[in-house]
């Protein structure tokens, strides 16, 4: 194909693109999805107002869409589980602007996948280089791709960028008939903790429905929303998104929604949406209207594993952080972040930091699997 054919644009909205198009590029990554992403977008919470302002890169041959990057103007970061604080702080104390920086992600959503969205290498590539040169255009103080899956983290390498460490917390489904052949697999003292766990839920006369797809209705989605709202009210904060979201979202893509639903003689206590991919499920938000020994867990990680167990579903996600979720079965697992700065002197440091760091985090990940809860095989 001549070079000429070969064209890279930047948009700031999805409607510049036809949705059939942009999906044959996202695969089945519900979180990818043009209608999840145009629903960020439409509802307000990735937006202008809220310091999301998109500048996705397509690269067209031809004419026809071949690829795509999600990326956004950010002047903040918020919202993004990876933490880049300190390197802002260092910026300012150098009497050098962080913000506005580009950035490639999914908004608030910590979730390892494809941001290099097309079909070959070549074309990838493409998109990566494509993305340092908008950055050098818009004169931003660096670039940041949020967890790129391994392919496009090595391609992501190889054109130039540093690469971050980080873990995460998921359950792998070993073929498990059902729930208490997964708890036979843990160590004596895991076991009973996590069985004792479960039956204080149950003794405070706490049941649990799972609800997909249409079997979801208003007053449920309700009644999410609402404990979502207590959890960041419990933490003196406000939710990154709006009910609006949430409709649209189950509107849209039924059956990527799993609702956990915990009743008290059929009255909804507490629940937990977790959205399904393709041999996944994804933990995502919880929150509750009362304390009930063991709730949290139960509701976010038990439910979700006898879920998966049910199912036949390969993988559970437990979202970002949390040493705690290991005691549940959820183990260690490395995610990454690839970076590029524009000023030499500062990618240099922070080169250097991320050697340090890196290997800090694969000395931590040591530790916890050397604590797994699972037992030692002879």
């Amino acid at each position: 194909m001549p070079l000429e054919a070969v064209e890279l644009e930047v948009i700031d909205s999805l409607s510049a693109v036809a949705q059939s198009e942009w999906d044959a590029l996202a695969g089945r990554n519900p979180f990818l999805s043009y209608q999840f992403l145009d629903a960020m977008h439409e509802t307000g919470c990735a937006s202008k107002r809220t310091g999301w302002i998109p500048r996705y890169l397509v690269l067209r041959r031809a004419g026809t869409l071949v690829g795509a990057m999600p990326l956004y103007l950010k002047r903040h970061s918020r919202g993004e589980y990876v933490f880049d604080h300190s390197w802002a702080q260092a910026f300012e104390r150098n009497g050098l602007p962080y913000y506005p920086k580009l950035l490639s992600a999914i908004p608030f959503t910590p979730v390892t996948g494809p941001r290099l969205l097309a079909h070959t290498i070549e074309d990838k590539r493409l998109l990566a280089l494509g993305a340092v040169q908008l950055a050098k255009q818009l004169e931003v103080s660096s670039l940041h791709i949020l967890f790129p899956n391994d392919e496009n983290r090595l391609i992501l390498e190889d054109v130039g960028y540093m690469t971050r460490a980080g873990v995460q917390f998921h359950w792998a489904n070993d073929g498990y008939v059902d729930f208490d052949a997964f708890l036979a697999t843990m160590n004596q003292e895991k076991r009973k903790k996590l069985r004792q766990d479960r039956k204080k839920v149950a003794s405070a006369g706490i049941s649990y429905r799972w609800l997909r797809g249409n079997q979801i209705e208003s007053k449920d989605l309700r009644f999410f929303y609402r404990c979502y709202e207590l959890t960041y009210q419990a933490h003196w904060s406000s939710p990154y998104l709006n009910f609006e979201f949430f409709q649209r979202f189950h509107a849209e893509m039924p059956d990527a929604v799993l609702l956990v639903l915990a009743e008290r003689e059929g009255v909804p206590v507490a629940s937990a949406l977790n959205v399904v991919g393709d041999d996944v499920l994804y933990g995502r938000y919880w929150g509750t209207t009362e304390f009930v020994s063991g709730l949290h867990f139960e509701t976010c990680y038990g439910q979700a594993i006898e879920w998966c167990i049910a199912n036949r579903v390969r993988y559970f996600e437990g979202g970002a952080q949390g040493e705690h979720k290991m005691a549940r079965g959820l183990l260690p697992t490395p995610t990454y972040s690839a970076h590029w700065i524009a000023d030499d002197r500062f990618a240099a440091a922070i080169d250097e930091f991320l050697v340090t760091e890196t290997a800090a985090i694969g000395g931590y990940i040591d530790e916890l699997e050397a604590h797994a809860p699972f037992k030692m095989l002879k």
